[in-house]
């Protein structure tokens, strides 16, 4: 047995001077009466090494080794005795409440007897997720008007209408939404969004909240009052400060001042997520419905004519109804590129006007706000679009034609970063240590593409602590080898035969996961009818319901998208059987995935295997993970491509899988499903 810690008092309580990692994990599991996981103390202790040495560490933690508190433990105890500040970032919403919720408030009371002092914890969201109580007040105008031809505010992707606690309650109108998130206001102490149930839709948020670049900061009259002001103060004052990824996305993508606290230490978990949340959050985009937006709002709030920037919206207009759809790698031609150059010029013209003045009052002040918000968000994307905006300067520039809420079609511009592993490396690890964590980590069995996707230089180590699971005994992998390749159709024939011999052998308990909607939806479609048990397909009802209804109901089977590829945690005999239909591939025609593949190639490389088999091998390892999410789960993984079996790429795909025992006969796949089945 290790050495007692040496003890002192310290007014009143007992502190440990040389309580180890090891020691404050074990009283944090014993404290949810959890059992000690050799992976969880390997985790937790190479997490410590890495603040100690300050070497960027990627760890790769299966499911179930409990890798939340093999990161949190060290992460509160070197906040605490290195006086560093240490950021922990979450892909999603629901692991950001287990954290926030469960996970670090146990930490905090379980090792704060063993610490100099009780640790400081704090969440902090972006600005738009709180409640503005100047715009409760009437202190901005009504945008209701306007949000339809907008693109949603940084942050409003983080609340789906099937993402967290769910939409509204149902039958509620936007009136209604409205008036019960004003009275939600004098009751609520946090002003954050999550807090509230049952939620609300995009638009009766919009009418309560401002993003950042809209507030009237110091010169707001309810400053002392505001909830994103008072969230950001925790967060200064805090040891361990709990964030996301689209909050790091921003703080990569505009290097604004103030985004996140200062701080030594950055834990990303799920951290294979991070290099698509900065490109989504470094990705601009330019409508004719945008400039009309932003010249309604100089016209209405701000009270300037808008003469030369309605002349340029016209331009781009017409630019854009000759323009095709495709990528342009040397930059805009001529006619776009002029007219974005025009909207450029005339926004630029229109900031001036729309400076502040200082003797406005208040309400007049929140328009002008949001007028002059809207005007720079013009002016640095069309900017953006403009200057030598080029696939060998590092952007890439696209047209595409998608339908508005309303089903009309709109045509954007686009631009994206070609790469993010600099502005990742640059601005989110450059300079402090970096603990990046997730289950799949590893792609073909290295951490290589991890590391060069997130910029983590050469001063790195991969650790992969394993899993409690034993997948070999656990699960089968059936590659469906006899099938035909898929091709463009969304379900064959043959597909389906095999799909329903699957589910008639589990007898339901199937989770489906779809390469496509029109996929998912065909195969729901053709196996109702032939089946006796219930298909629950996503889209017809809220997420969340769906997911419960699945669980609830054992011969069930959920038929979905890319939400249920990563988002499903459904332990137990609920979930025998997951069917992926093809080899998750990119859409070869996305122009991102194009020019990144193309740029890859350019350089020497294989852009294939860099480009769309790592992001493929993501997904499969993701969805795939869906099985056995307990120890006493037993399944099997069923994929329905048969290039898992003969393509050249198919060991690199099946080397980031969990190691399943690997078959390609039906029967032996079917027999196994029977025997689970009629054991319960």
């Amino acid at each position: 047995m290790p050495d007692e810690p040496e003890v002192t008092e310290d007014h009143g309580r007992s502190v440990a001077t040389t309580a180890t990692v090891e020691e404050l994990l074990d009283l944090a599991v014993a404290a949810i009466g959890g059992i000690r996981r050799d992976g969880q103390h390997q985790m937790a202790v190479a997490v410590a090494g890495a603040l100690e040495t300050g070497e960027h560490l990627a760890v790769q933690a299966g499911t179930g080794t409990g890798k939340s508190l093999a990161y949190l433990v060290p992460s509160v105890r070197h906040a605490v005795l290195a006086d560093e500040r240490v950021v922990v970032s979450t892909a999603t919403l629901a692991l950001q409440r287990q954290v926030t919720g469960r996970d670090l408030p146990l930490v905090v009371d379980a090792v704060a007897r063993r610490l100099p002092r009780t640790p400081r914890v704090a969440l902090l969201k972006g600005w738009h997720n709180y409640l503005c109580v100047h715009k409760v007040a009437g202190g901005y105008p009504d945008d209701e008007g306007a949000l339809f031809d907008v693109p949603e505010p940084p942050g409003a992707a983080e609340h789906p209408a099937l993402a967290g606690g769910g939409g509204p309650a149902r039958g509620e109108s936007l009136g209604e939404q409205v008036v019960r998130l004003r009275e939600w206001a004098d009751e609520s102490g946090t002003g954050d969004r999550d807090d509230l149930v049952p939620g609300v839709t995009e638009r009766a948020w919009r009418q309560v909240s401002v993003t950042a670049a809209e507030c009237l900061g110091t010169s707001c009259p309810a400053r002392g009052e505001c909830f994103p002001v008072k969230a950001r103060e925790a967060a200064h004052a805090a040891d361990v400060v709990v964030t996301n990824h689209a909050m790091l996305g921003v703080a990569a993508a505009t290097q604004a001042p103030g985004v996140l606290p200062e701080h030594a230490v950055l834990v990303v978990d799920e951290a294979h997520e991070l290099a698509d949340r900065v490109t989504a959050q470094a990705t601009a985009e330019l409508s004719v419905g945008v400039v009309e937006h932003a010249a309604r709002l100089a016209r209405r709030q701000g009270g300037v004519p808008t003469t030369d920037l309605d002349s340029a919206g016209r331009a781009l207009e017409s630019a854009l109804a000759d323009l095709p759809e495709e990528r342009f790698p040397r930059g805009l031609p001529q006619a776009a590129g002029e007219a974005v150059a025009a909207v450029r010029d005339a926004a630029r013209t229109l900031l001036s006007a729309l400076k502040p003045d200082a003797k406005e009052p208040a309400e007049v002040a929140g328009g002008r706000k949001m007028a002059s918000s809207a005007m720079q968000a013009l002016f640095e994307t069309a900017e953006r679009m403009t200057s030598d905006a080029t696939e060998a300067n590092g952007t890439v520039l696209w047209c595409a034609r998608t339908e508005d809420r309303r089903g009309e079609v709109v045509t954007r511009l686009h631009a994206a970063p070609l790469a993010v592993a600099g502005l990742i490396g640059d601005h989110l690890v450059a300079g402090r240590t970096a603990v990046l964590t997730s289950a799949t980590l590893t792609l073909g069995g290295t951490f290589e593409p991890l590391a060069r996707s997130v910029g983590l230089g050469e001063d790195w180590h991969g650790l992969d602590v394993g899993s409690p699971f034993d997948y070999r005994r656990q699960g089968i992998c059936y590659v469906a080898r006899h099938l035909p390749a898929p091709g463009r159709e969304p379900a064959t024939e043959a597909q389906l035969d095999e799909i329903a011999s699957l589910v008639e052998a589990a007898g339901g308990r199937t989770l489906g996961l779809f390469s496509s909607r029109r996929a998912a939806t065909a195969a729901a479609t053709a196996l109702r009818p032939r089946l006796g048990v219930p298909i629950l397909l996503q889209g017809d009802d809220q997420l969340p319901t769906l997911v419960r209804r699945f669980t609830d109901d054992e011969p069930s089977c959920l038929f979905g998208t890319l939400s249920l590829w990563q988002g499903v945690d459904v332990p137990g005999s609920t979930c025998r059987l997951v069917i992926v239909d093809r080899i998750p591939f990119p859409r070869p025609d996305d122009p991102l995935t194009a020019a990144r593949t193309e740029a890859v190639a350019a350089a020497g490389g294989n852009g294939f295997m860099a480009v769309a088999a790592t992001h493929a091998a993501l997904l499969l390892a993701q969805g795939a993970g869906r099985l056995i999410r307990s120890s006493a789960d037993r399944g099997v993984v069923a994929i329905l491509d048969p290039r898992l079996a003969t393509a050249r790429y198919s060991s690199f795909l099946l080397r980031s899988m969990p190691p399943f025992w690997l078959t390609t006969e039906l029967e032996v796949a079917t027999a196994a499903l029977r025997r689970l089945a009629s054991s319960g």
